[in-house]
């Protein structure tokens, strides 16, 4: 199956235990389709994935893939810091179902291009499903470089990247570099266009959870040749873009936006909390201009 150009990295709901929601997690899903995403990222950073044990992965990867059939992509996130780890976890991911599956950085290790090129590797090798690796140094403290990147982009089922260096010179220098079957989504939401711009595919994004109408316009204007309604959308939403990407760590602001939009995806899993009450009430405020209504089963409308 097709990827997609606008993936959302989804969150996880958890009911009032904080045992995974896995009825809400479909019902968003396929809302995220709904308003206009190509595939989701299932158990990503974003999901919490570093709270949820590998059965409550492998259980998200199966019920949502069941959930959306061949309406789109299930990308499973099954990258960790551990190579075997997550060796395994990208073979349950496949027999469960799941469309490809997305790989971060190692983090905290801090292993050197070699031990980032091997890990990837290892992993791509095990499985036959798309490979997308995900470069966010901010959260890793280390930079999966251009020539890493381009020796992994010979390997078969390597999909791409998800990049969110924030780097324009670096990412313009691996879409010239690597082979065009190698992808470049970007990591950051506000980056979607500029990204583009350089010969960027998409975007995995997570600001899609409200705005996915409008980022799937941007990409399809601009494809289409109309860059000046690709830009005056970007520009009318950059400002709620940054704010749920900043105000707090990913995924706090869209998630507690979500739940007060009307949606029930329920808290967080330590060690994440609830912003305090002046960064909710800044989330809050900013979504207020832009008129959305989020209600599942209905397209959020941002004006």
């Amino acid at each position: 199956m097709e990827l997609g150009r606008l993936l959302t990295a989804m969150i996880t709901p958890f009911d009032d235990g904080g045992k995974v929601d896995y009825e809400q997690a479909k019902r968003l899903a396929l809302t995220l389709l709904d308003c206009g995403s190509d595939g989701l990222v299932v158990a990503g950073t974003t999901g919490e994935s570093p709270t949820l044990t590998r059965d409550e992965k492998v259980r998200l990867f199966a019920e949502v893939k069941a959930a959306v059939g061949n309406r789109g992509a299930v990308v499973a996130g099954t990258g960790t810091y551990d190579t075997a780890e997550s060796i395994e976890l990208t073979r349950e991911a496949e027999r469960a179902g799941a469309d490809g599956v997305l790989l971060t950085t190692p983090y905290y290790s801090r292993p050197p291009q070699e031990g980032l090129y091997r890990h990837f590797a290892a992993i791509a090798e095990v499985t036959s499903l798309p490979v997308i690796v995900y470069n966010i140094p901010s959260r890793t403290a280390v930079n999966l470089a251009v020539e890493t990147q381009v020796r992994l982009a010979q390997i078969p089922n390597m999909a791409g990247v998800k990049e969110a260096s924030g780097d324009l010179q670096q990412i313009s220098q691996i879409i010239e570099d690597a082979p065009p079957t190698y992808r470049v989504w970007s990591g950051d939401d506000q980056m979607l266009l500029p990204v583009m711009s350089v010969g960027g595919y998409g975007v995995v994004g997570v600001s899609s959870h409200l705005v996915g109408v409008q980022m799937r316009r941007i990409i399809s204007a601009y494809l289409e040749g109309n860059v000046e309604e690709a830009s005056a959308i970007h520009r009318r939403i950059l400002p709620l873009l940054i704010t749920l990407m900043t105000t707090m760590v990913n995924p706090i602001p869209i998630k507690f936006a979500l739940r007060h939009l009307g949606f029930p995806t329920g808290g967080f899993r330590l060690p994440l909390v609830d912003p305090n009450e002046a960064s909710g009430r800044h989330i809050m405020d900013e979504i207020a201009k832009h008129k959305i209504d989020f209600v599942p089963g209905k397209r959020g409308v941002a004006v």
